[in-house]
């Protein structure tokens, strides 16, 4: 059969377009096919390829090999990040640097943060409320003096100075 379009080249493929409900049908030949309709019998494979892969996954015969990732190593002692997370325990002082990037991500894994919460020795800790207890005052005074109460403003800045002479005398109580 002949090219409807043309009249030159052998007929091919069967285009139907459907109207109002009326079916035409046209017989063309490939090239006639191609500039009339978007659809390439070319492409034909990799879109049927490319719908299946989005739907199912790539088939696993026809997955690339993944690049591995590039191991963080210490400059020092050449243990790997890896060779860290297996044993549990760095090589050297040098590995707190290397793996600088890991680490927070890795301690809010295990310990649900990354600052430290926990118990101090209690010469630090009595030294450390002491300084919350001053910076509170002087918050206080600030506030007080903003409102224009300068009596109370006077003691707590009297208080916040003894408690700093206690805490550069080095007592607690």
């Amino acid at each position: 059969m002949i090219c409807e379009n043309c009249q030159q080249r052998e007929a091919a493929i069967v285009v139907t377009q459907v109207n109002n409900g009326h079916q035409l049908k046209k017989h063309l030949c490939h090239e006639c096919a191609a500039n009339i309709h978007p659809f390439h019998v070319e492409q034909q494979h990799d879109t049927l390829h490319d719908m299946l892969s989005t739907w199912f996954g790539t088939p696993t015969w026809q997955k690339e090999k993944q690049p591995t990732k590039k191991q963080t190593v210490c400059a020092s002692c050449h243990t790997t990040f890896e060779q860290f997370l297996q044993d549990g325990k760095f090589g050297c002082s040098d590995c707190y640097d290397a793996f600088r990037d890991h680490l927070p991500q890795l301690l809010k894994r295990l310990h649900g943060g990354t600052e430290h919460i926990g118990k101090m020795p209690n010469a630090v800790s009595e030294k450390a409320a002491l300084k919350k207890r001053i910076e509170l005052l002087r918050q206080t005074m600030r506030t007080a003096v903003e409102e224009e109460r300068f009596e109370d403003a006077a003691k707590l800045r009297d208080e916040a100075r003894a408690l700093e002479a206690q805490l550069a005398g080095g007592e607690t109580s």
